[in-house]
C-alpha cells in the first residue's frame, strides 16, 4: 500500500479547533495561521459550510482553520449534525481538534487572566468548568485528537502544533508523531499508543553517560548492545508497519505514539528516534519529538 496521497489530486483541508474555555484554542489558531493556514475565529455555525464552500473555490487556499467553541450561542445544538455533513464532503479533508486542561491549569489560568467563563454567570468557577466539559462532552468523542494542555506553557504549546500540523508535501494522509516522555513528569494525554522503556538498563547509572542522551551515539550504542533494546524496537516497528494501513482506512488522520522511560532523557529518546528512522525507512512522513529531554 503506497503512504501518499495520488499525484496530482488536491485536497481542501479543514481544521475545526473546539474545546473548553481556557484550554488554549485562541493561541492555537494563531500557531496554524503562522503554518499558512487561513484562519477565522468564533465563526458562526450556520457560516461554516459557506466558508469551507467558499474557501474550496479559491485555488490560493488549500488548508483553513477556524475556532468555534461555547461563545456562540447555537454551537452545541447545531455543530454535531453540521461538522458531521462537512465531512462527508468530497475533496476535503476535515478533522476536528478538541483543546481540554485539567481543572487545576484552567483555575489558574482564569485567575491569572481575570476573565469570565462564559458558563460561570455569578456562580463560582468550578461549576462554569464543570458545566463546559460535560456540554461539550457529545464534541470531544468526535474529535480525531484530543490535547491536553496543562502542562504546556505557551511556547510548548505553539512547538506542539507545529510539529503536528506543518505542512508535508508528499506525505500520507495522517500525522504519526513519535514522543518520548518520562514517567516522573506525567503521561502524555494526546498519546494513542504508549511504549514503556523502563524494563531495559538506565544508562543514568553508567559512568560517562549520565549527562548525556537518547541523541548521542554513545547512548545509542550502549543500548544497541542490548538483544531486549533491539528486539523490542523491532516488535514496536512491526506493529506500526501493521497499524498504519488499518489507521488509514479508517480515515484516523493523527497517530501518537509516546515512548517513555523514568526521566525521559535516555531509553525513550533513543528508543522513539529509532522507531521514527525505521518508519522514515518504510516511506512513512514521521515527526520524532522528546518533550522532557530538557528537564532535570
Amino acid at each position: 500500500m503506497s503512504a501518499h496521497e495520488p499525484a496530482g489530486e488536491r485536497t481542501f483541508e479543514i481544521v475545526v479547533i473546539t474545546g473548553l474555555s481556557g484550554s488554549g484554542k485562541t493561541l492555537a489558531i494563531r500557531a496554524f495561521e503562522d503554518l499558512g493556514y487561513f484562519c477565522v475565529d468564533n465563526l458562526p455555525v450556520a457560516l461554516i459550510p459557506v466558508f469551507a464552500d467558499l474557501c474550496s473555490r479559491r485555488p490560493d487556499v488549500s488548508r483553513t482553520a477556524l475556532v468555534v467553541d461555547i461563545r456562540e450561542g447555537t454551537f452545541l445544538k447545531e455543530f454535531p449534525a453540521m461538522f458531521d455533513a462537512l465531512r462527508r464532503g468530497e475533496g476535503r479533508r476535515v478533522r476536528l481538534i478538541f483543546f481540554e486542561a485539567d481543572d487545576d491549569a484552567l483555575i489558574r489560568r482564569f485567575s491569572e487572566t481575570r476573565r469570565p467563563h462564559p458558563l460561570a454567570a455569578g456562580k463560582p468557577l468550578e461549576e462554569g468548568i464543570r458545566r463546559e466539559r460535560e456540554a461539550l462532552q457529545p464534541l470531544r468523542e468526535r474529535a480525531d485528537l484530543l490535547v491536553d494542555s496543562s502542562r504546556f506553557n505557551v511556547h510548548e504549546l505553539r512547538r506542539y502544533i507545529q510539529d503536528h500540523f506543518a505542512p508535508r508535501p508528499g506525505a500520507q494522509p495522517m500525522n504519526i508523531s513519535i514522543v518520548s516522555f518520562g514517567y516522573k513528569h506525567g503521561l502524555p494525554q494526546e498519546s494513542d499508543l504508549m511504549f514503556d522503556t523502563r524494563f531495559l538498563p538506565n544508562p543514568f547509572f553508567v559512568n560517562g553517560l549520565r549527562g548525556k542522551s537518547g541523541l548521542d551515539s554513545e547512548v545509542r550504542a550502549y543500548l544497541e548492545a542490548i538483544p531486549e533494546y533491539l528486539e523490542f524496537h523491532r516488535r514496536i516497528v512491526d506493529l506500526m508497519v501493521f497499524l498504519i494501513p488499518q489507521y488509514l482506512r479508517e480515515r484516523k488522520s493523527y497517530l501518537t505514539v509516546a515512548v517513555g522511560c523514568t526521566g525521559g532523557r535516555h531509553r525513550s529518546v533513543a528508543m522513539a528516534e529509532a522507531i521514527s528512522a525505521s518508519l522514515r525507512a518504510g516511506g512513512y512522513a514521521v515527526k520524532a519529538s522528546h518533550r522532557d529531554l530538557e528537564k532535570e
